[in-house]
């Protein structure tokens, strides 16, 4: 009969780490590549108004946005909402100014492209989402949009 060594043990074999590094690297560009940036620190709160038809924007490069809401800090600004163009709290007469730094800074062929984004709190009163909206007239920014979530509406 044959005899087995039982009695002897055997060292489990290192694990190979020479692709490791590999490994790491791929992981990390695919996050890069995967992972979007916030456009702007939201100064103000928003929780956008349901709708039942929305859709999708198509070049959100294209894209200038508006923010109107209550601002999120009340000690520092208080509690009536506010109108926030990119990373700073501003006021309506401040939107001509945002419209023509933001078509500049867009090359020549996108300018007329170019959509103007409001996103409103569901609590804001229309009358300050009008008065956005006449500075947006006199600015000749006439592709505007209203940012929405998709749900039901009652």
């Amino acid at each position: 009969m044959g005899k087995f060594n039982k009695g002897g043990k055997k060292e489990t074999p290192e694990i190979n780490t020479g692709s490791m590094s590999d490994i790491i690297f791929m992981l990390l560009f695919f996050f890069m590549v995967i992972t979007t940036m916030r456009e702007a620190t939201l100064f103000v709160r928003i929780v956008p108004p349901v709708a039942s038809e929305v859709q999708k924007l198509e070049k959100k490069s294209l894209v200038s946005y508006i923010y109107v809401g209550p601002p999120i800090d009340a000690h520092k600004y208080g509690t009536e909402p506010r109108i926030q163009l990119n990373d700073q709290l501003a006021n309506v007469s401040e939107i001509m100014a945002f419209v023509e730094a933001e078509r500049l800074s867009r090359d020549e062929v996108d300018r007329p492209l170019l959509t103007t984004s409001i996103k409103a709190d569901r609590t804001v009163k229309m009358g300050m989402v009008t008065d956005v909206k006449q500075e947006l007239r006199k600015a000749n920014a006439l592709k505007i949009n209203y940012s929405t979530a998709r749900g039901k509406v009652y």
